[in-house]
């Protein structure tokens, strides 16, 4: 439990009003995890970004956080499936590119639209679903400008 002398978090919030928003997200991202779709999460993550223009396994690998052999294991899979192929880089031969097939973004059609409808289900019941929806376009900006600025810091640091 929270103690009533904790400082206030991010915006002014109590700790209890943080510790529900991340017990929410929790749970709702646990309600996503089990919408039947085609894909695992991580199978989903991969192919989202390569599907948005993320090419490079490197690329991929870093986005996601992960390391490049997990990676790889996912990506073995995705193309063992026909989601995804490999593909030399013309302007530099020790980079692999992954491509989404057509398979691929079918698949990520019909993930993307179980998604919608699960997501749908309980956001129904909410007066203003839009306003949660602009938020979370925000809370993603904000990841990416920490993202951008984590490694515009490595790069620094590698000078």
């Amino acid at each position: 439990m929270s103690d009533a002398n904790e400082p206030a978090g991010p915006g002014g919030a109590a700790p209890d009003e943080i510790d529900t928003a991340v017990w929410t997200l929790l749970r709702l991202s646990r309600m996503i995890e089990r919408a039947q779709t085609e894909l695992t999460v991580p199978q989903y993550r991969v192919l989202r970004l390569v599907g948005a223009g993320e090419e490079s396994s490197a690329r991929v690998a870093e986005r996601l956080s992960v390391r490049r052999p997990t990676l790889t294991a996912a990506a073995d899979g995705l193309v063992a499936s026909g989601y995804l192929a490999r593909e030399p880089d013309p302007s530099d031969r020790r980079v692999v590119r992954l491509c989404l097939t057509p398979s691929g973004g079918e698949v990520l059609d019909r993930t993307n639209a179980a998604l919608r409808e699960r997501l749908g289900e309980v956001l129904s019941g909410l007066p203003a679903p839009d306003r949660l929806f602009a938020l979370l376009g925000e809370v993603g900006d904000a990841l990416d400008a920490r993202r951008a600025a984590r490694e515009a810091e490595s790069m620094a640091g590698r000078r």
